[in-house]
């Protein structure tokens, strides 16, 4: 039976531990589209064009999966994509309280869409986009965390920012 499973996020920027659970996910589902959110709430470092290149540099050759953005609810855009499964990371107990109540407010809209919790890999349990571009403020190397385009292009990123608030 052919199963599509969105996995919504932000992914500023993408890291090894969101690649991890595209991988996971593939593992379970035989269609897994990487959704990236419009989200301004969040004030993304990256542009929503910026991080869907990105994403579809790192899954160029993951079979089944696909990347695009979407504008409006998650469940709307599971919805017209017929996926009955939203995916969500879940890295630490601290994730958890959101995440729940998230995926309650989901279902209570949209009741035949079903949230997975998925954890990552251990050694990226504790990664987030912003401890990262925190990090690569300050020089950090991050290649243990993220690909080395995407290390290059968030230095750069931050780089332009610093400039411009000058």
């Amino acid at each position: 039976m052919h199963q599509i499973a969105i996995y919504p996020g932000t992914f500023d920027p993408v890291t090894y531990g969101h690649i991890d659970l595209v991988k996971r996910a593939r593992e379970i589902f035989s269609e897994v589209i990487v959704a990236v959110a419009h989200n301004p709430y969040k004030k993304p470092l990256f542009s929503v064009k910026e991080r869907v290149e990105m994403l579809s540099k790192v899954v160029v050759d993951f079979e089944g999966v696909t990347v695009c953005d979407f504008d409006n609810l998650v469940v709307d855009f599971a919805a017209k994509r017929k996926a009955k499964v939203l995916i969500r990371g879940m890295r630490m107990v601290s994730d958890f309280e959101y995440e729940f109540q998230m995926a309650l407010t989901n279902r209570k809209i949209a009741p035949n869409i079903e949230t997975i919790f998925l954890m990552p890999q251990e050694s990226y349990s504790y990664l987030s986009s912003k401890l990262l571009k925190e990090a690569a403020s300050l020089g950090a190397d991050l290649s243990a965390f993220v690909p080395g385009f995407v290390e290059k292009e968030l230095k750069l990123k931050l780089r332009e920012a610093l400039r411009t608030q000058k």
